[in-house]
């Protein structure tokens, strides 16, 4: 990795030396009211074709062109466009604040630009959300919910009702990088998954890299769900928030030292557990069940070329029914990260970046009492670059160190019928050097390639056994502190391409390879807060992903419509699975209990959206198959996998009534989850026992559902301004499977009766009112 650094430093100085005749125009662009970085805000040169670039994560741009005078022109959805006359013969600063626009207001459903950038970008598989759209699809209970709008997109499947998880393009959930600030969450879910972790007043912008993955994200096989936070007001303290049925939420906001930095704390609380204080039944009342959240941020800029940025998320779930049990598991983060610009071409991040995941599981019971627990840490150092060498050469890398620590479970009880278990902590290193450049080979082609190699090293201390097929075991060999017990070293290349057939549409080409280290075992097919987290190990391959894709890209209307058609084909190495009535939790020998096998996955992805007017939206679709095949199941045969759903259709819309109305709705289908159904059952002692065969050979009723909102906005005074929300989940009380499990007919003797469970299966109506002053 080290050598590569090098060589690829090298490599800058040659290609800079070829274009020191060119003049560079670099700078940040924010928000004219806020101070507030824009990322993805365009910079093009009116005069020369194909120059245009676009700001990176911090508001940052780096554009270059022969000497001569020219026109700037910078834009970015719902700001007016600027130009500005320039000379170019030499290194220019221009630092440039947009106005937001005061036409009608409108949601945007697009990638962040008002322009033709998915025909032009070698990007695949990209999908880019502003708040707007979060904030106006309607949702469950009215919380604004990053996770449930995101699978609206086409290859974005959502794992099932009352459920934050999500599949993307035939990956489990655990397949998926969740990052906040550049902070991996592992569990973001809150009260079993019906609201995630993120808190929309927080989030600025929200990004979702289905395919084609960029060389400097890695550690999972399907996606990237990259979410960045607000840095906060520059300009004055506002405060705003909103009041619902179930939770209340709050951001407050402003300067510091006169702008050279700002702060943004926001925090979210629900308040069911107040409901259950009122209650008469002597059980209920005193138990607990709320969650919470905080995010915090705040910036300082030392002069132009140095700042920094402190960020955290500490969020918990607390549940329990008093004097029973108890459950509360949470998530806190925290990152400090420090840009330098060292010149007008090249820019660098240095961050620091620890991540903290973990459950308690309490049961009061008074002769069998005993508390679980469980916990991931990772501390994380970064170190990115980002280098302008030319208007053709957009050129990335860095390096990433993570250390891993796993507490697999412990139980520890005050009872007799209960022992204490104690799991070994597990500790691995992950480092990842990368490299990639943006090419534009011609007015026609362009390229994104590059490289990222991973290493993974367990450590010890520890006893490791090393199993047979059977989970018998072979070996045991301890080692001490810092001793390495396995290492996997992994090169992931990446490769994308476009090539424009004319002004209007282009056709593009994607190939990527991923690896991942952290692996999730449950006997759930969704997300459960007591997932169990292990390494790769001498018995747990790294799993492998490589997939290929291809598609077409087409603008309508003046870029009014943007439709693409793509086709991907996944192949899945080194895939985990659990044994029939396989023990997971606080297990020692837990590697005992797994299969290894493969996968595949493919589909066909169709996305058409109207970004701008009074009404826009978009239709998604998804034809897609993913099956697993493991030697130890189904005879060895391909099954589908939990998370195949051969159909998936999204409709959204959203129509601006009069200034103050907007109206919105979705409309969900999607075919029924693949599931293991009893065939036969046999009688022991007088309790009846089914019999299985065959994984997941039969399908829940396939599902649709009605959503509708509209948003009133008050009217606007010099200090504070306010809207209500109202929607209705479920409009026409569609149920959806949130369980299904089987009995002895109470009626009809010696037969077998299905018991559906429906979590949602009236309409659900909501109101918050909003705001801001």
């Amino acid at each position: 990795m080290a050598r590569l650094f090098l060589f690829f430093c090298l490599s800058l100085t040659v290609i800079s030396a070829f274009g020191q005749k060119n003049g560079t125009i670099s700078g940040t662009i924010k928000d004219a009211s806020t101070g507030e970085t824009l990322i993805g805000a365009t910079v093009r040169i009116k005069e020369l074709s194909q120059s245009g670039t676009s700001t990176n994560s911090y508001g940052f741009y780096s554009i270059s062109a022969p000497e001569g005078d020219y026109t700037l022109i910078y834009t970015y959805v719902g700001y007016q466009t600027i130009s500005k006359q320039v000379s170019v013969h030499k290194t220019q600063v221009i630092d440039v604040k947009l106005a937001a626009s005061n036409a009608l207001t409108e949601v945007v459903i697009s990638s962040n630009r008002p322009n033709n950038d998915q025909i032009v970008s070698p990007q695949m598989g990209v999908e880019k959300l502003n708040m707007s759209q979060i904030n106006s699809v309607p949702v469950v209970l009215g919380e604004k919910d990053v996770l449930k709008t995101i699978t609206l997109m086409p290859g974005v499947k959502a794992a099932g009702e009352g459920n934050t998880g999500f599949y993307v393009r035939g990956g489990s959930s655990d397949q998926n990088l969740i990052l906040l600030d550049e902070a991996p969450v592992y569990n973001a879910s809150h009260l079993f998954g019906f609201f995630s972790t993120f808190n929309s007043d927080a989030i600025k912008d929200v990004s979702i890299y289905k395919g084609g993955m960029p060389a400097e994200y890695g550690g999972r096989l399907s996606s990237v769900l990259d979410i960045k936070m607000y840095d906060g007001n520059t300009k004055d303290f506002t405060v705003q928030g909103g009041i619902g049925l179930i939770a209340s939420r709050i951001k407050v906001e402003g300067p510091i030292d006169s702008g050279k930095g700002s702060f943004m704390v926001s925090a979210r609380r629900t308040y069911i557990d107040v409901f259950t204080k009122l209650s008469k039944d002597s059980t209920v009342k005193g138990s607990s069940l709320y969650f919470y959240d905080l995010n915090a941020k705040a910036n300082y800029h030392f002069d132009s070329n140095n700042a920094i940025f402190l960020s955290g998320y500490f969020g918990k779930d607390v549940l329990g029914l008093k004097n029973i049990f108890g459950t509360n598991w949470g998530n806190t983060t925290g990152t400090i990260r420090f840009n330098h610009i060292f010149s007008s071409k090249l820019f660098s991040n240095t961050s620091l970046i620890y991540s903290n995941y973990n459950y308690v599981i309490q049961s009061f019971q008074t002769n069998d009492s005993f508390e679980a627990t469980s916990k991931i840490t990772d501390l994380n150092f970064k170190e990115d670059f980002q280098y302008a060498a030319s208007n053709s050469h957009r050129i990335k890398f860095g390096i990433d160190v993570i250390h891993h620590t796993i507490d697999p479970g412990n139980i520890s009880s005050t009872s007799n019928t209960v022992n204490d278990i104690n799991v070994e902590h597990r500790y691995g290193f992950e480092n990842a050097a990368y490299v990639s450049d943006e090419w534009k080979v011609s007015d026609r082609l362009s390229i994104l390639y590059g490289v990222r190699l991973s290493d993974f090293s367990l450590l010890g201390p520890g006893s490791f056994n090393t199993y047979d097929a059977a989970g018998n075991v072979i070996t045991t060999k301890s080692y001490g502190s810092g001793q390495v017990v396995k290492n996997y070293f992994s090169p992931e290349p990446r490769l994308s391409a476009s090539y424009q057939l004319d002004s209007v549409s282009s056709v593009k080409f994607s190939y990527n390879r991923n690896t991942q280290n952290i692996h999730v075992l449950t006997n759930s097919t969704s997300s459960s807060p007591t997932d169990l987290y292990v390494m790769s190990s001498n018995n747990i391959k790294p799993e492998i992903a490589d997939q290929v894709s291809t598609g077409w890209f087409r603008n309508f209307d003046d870029n009014l419509f943007e439709f693409s058609a793509e086709v991907y084909y996944k192949w899945l190495q080194n895939q985990i699975d659990y044994k029939d009535g396989a023990q997971l939790i606080a297990n020692q020998d837990v590697e005992s209990q797994l299969v290894y096998g493969s996968g595949r996955a493919y589909g066909l992805e169709l996305f058409l959206k109207k970004k701008y007017g009074r009404f826009n939206g978009w239709v998604g679709y998804t034809l897609s198959k993913t099956e697993d095949k493991f030697a130890a199941i189904n005879n060895g045969s391909y099954f589908a996998a939990p998370q195949d759903r051969t159909h998936d259709l999204s409709v959204v819309g959203i129509y601006q009534l009069t200034k103050r109305w907007s109206l919105s709705g979705t409309f969900v289908y999607s075919t029924g989850q693949a599931v293991t159904y009893p065939t036969g059952k046999y009688e022991v002692g007088g309790l009846t026992t089914f019999s299985y065969s065959g994984r997941d050979g039969y399908r829940e009723p396939a599902t649709n559902r009605l959503d509708i909102g509209a948003t009133f906005e008050g009217k606007k005074h010099k200090k504070f301004h306010s809207s209500w929300t109202f929607s209705i989940y479920n409009l026409y009380g569609s149920r959806e499977p949130y369980s299904i499990t089987f009995r002895d007919s109470k009626t009809v003797p010696n037969t077998t009766e299905a018991v559906e469970t429906s979590i949602f299966a009236t309409p659900i109506p909501s109101v918050t009112w909003n705001f801001k002053f």
